[in-house]
């Protein structure tokens, strides 16, 4: 299908690393600056208002993980399903695909906005979060909740835009977004010592900001590309859900084994809350690295699936893993050198940063590795299945980390021991998804032949 935008990218011809570049970069930047509202939000309540703010702030990340990752893994089917799409050449089957997902973006928000609200609570008690952090971290949850329809609207809409090979604009959007956050950040906390109910509003109304640019994007964008109805096209959801729902129950379960880890995390008291809260912001900037090479291995091996282009679809897989381990690694053992300066832009406190420093060169240190099973995964949901993938990360990570919590760590009990989880897992989790990987890619050549 010829490109109708000036912003799109031709997957289907010529030659692949440079265009898996192109798309990749903008992609890790929109990710990036979607990661940077969080870090502003716990830099800024960090350094100018407590400890215990931040540890407020901090401990809500895998909560909302773990109630958004499913529409997040139904997204990535938008993503696939929109891809194919292209690859065949069907120009109804796109439109049917993006007035469906228009309308799976709303609806998921809604849902999403009450669940967080009503649970807010419950499920930071159940965590053992500290009397002293409670109260902050239940008042932070509910008022991003407030704001959720708008993420996943924006979420949704870069899916349309990144199955047709166009990430800039969405990273344009972010830019602005961003602005709009960082300017509010401060003003509420600072100027009006609103603390975390600050920095939760100035998130809500940027992610406002991203959903209504998006929309205006898609409203006036090029057929059959163009949101001109909100409408259910039922082949089309089935098929989105039937690839998306296994990614986002993956992306489910492994939030709630990152919410076993966090819950571990907070019987060290508000040090190691707050510490691993300023670490994890660099883990966050490093997978989106992985992230972006997620997206691009989803986008291209999913129009070239689409079109017959086997050959190019291994070679898409190849170079997305080696740039993503590579470009991982790199920031990775940056952080880490700078452990000491990076942490103190989150906190002075010399228990704060000891924790932090603890979990920088256990877990950080060793992140590119999950590059082996996520675009392993990617490349097979591209391939349309994402089942398997599925079992082999609930298995290889998310049991594995429950696992250790529960019946490894009580043997040792400290911090170090606690966050050696996270290497131990990566690794088993790559060796499963690369054979799985191997073994599904003999089977689709020996069907070509």
């Amino acid at each position: 299908m010829a490109t109708n935008s000036r912003y799109q990218i031709d997957m289907l011809n010529g030659p692949l690393l440079k265009k898996i570049v192109m798309l990749a970069l903008p992609l890790a930047a929109s990710s990036l600056l979607q990661q940077l509202f969080n870090s502003i939000d716990v830099a800024v309540v960090g350094r100018f208002a407590s400890s215990q703010a931040l540890a407020a702030v901090g401990s809500n990340t895998p909560v909302i993980n773990l109630l958004i990752n499913l529409f997040v893994g139904i997204s990535m089917g938008a993503n696939v399903i929109i891809s194919n799409h292209i690859g065949q050449n069907d120009k109804k089957s796109i439109q049917d695909a993006v007035s469906t997902v228009g309308m799976v973006a709303v609806a998921s928000g809604l849902f999403l906005m009450v669940l967080g609200i009503c649970v807010a609570r419950p499920i930071l008690e159940l965590m053992d979060t500290p009397p002293d952090v409670l109260d902050m971290a239940v008042t932070y949850l509910r008022i991003y909740f407030l704001g959720i329809p708008f993420f996943m609207i924006f979420n949704f809409g870069s899916a349309i835009f990144r199955s047709m090979g166009d990430t800039r604009r969405p990273l344009y959007i972010l830019v602005v977004a961003g602005i709009v956050n960082t300017i509010l950040n401060l003003v509420l906390v600072i100027v009006f010592n609103m603390s975390v109910a600050g920095v939760a509003i100035a998130t809500s109304i940027a992610n406002a900001v991203s959903a209504g640019l998006i929309v205006y994007m898609l409203l006036h964008e090029k057929e059959p590309y163009q949101l001109k109805r909100l409408h259910i096209e039922w082949r089309e959801l089935k098929r989105m859900l039937q690839i998306g729902v296994p990614a986002g129950v993956q992306g489910m379960v492994f939030s709630l084994s990152n919410v076993v880890v966090q819950t571990a995390i907070n019987g060290y008291g508000y040090g190691a809350i707050a510490g691993s809260a300023a670490a994890v912001n660099f883990e966050y900037y490093c997978y989106f690295i992985i992230a972006a090479f997620n997206g691009a291995a989803i986008s291209f091996i999913g129009q070239n699936y689409g079109a017959g282009k086997l050959d190019r679809v291994n070679r898409v897989f190849w170079i997305c893993l080696g740039l993503a381990a590579l470009t991982c690694a790199l920031a990775n053992w940056s952080f880490t050198w700078q452990y000491h300066y990076v942490l103190s832009l989150f906190s002075t406190d010399p228990t704060v940063i000891d924790y932090g420093n603890i979990r920088m060169h256990t877990a950080l240190a060793f992140q590119f590795i999950a590059a082996t099973y996520e675009i392993s995964g990617s490349a097979m949901r591209g391939m349309g299945r994402s089942v398997e993938p599925t079992i082999i990360t609930i298995v290889g990570t998310c049991l594995l980390r429950m696992v250790w919590v529960f019946m490894i760590l009580p043997q040792y009990n400290d911090f170090f021991h606690l966050m050696m989880v996270y290497p131990i897992s990566w690794a088993i989790t790559g060796a499963l998804m690369l054979i799985l990987y191997a073994v599904h890619w003999r089977k689709v050549k020996k069907m070509a032949l």
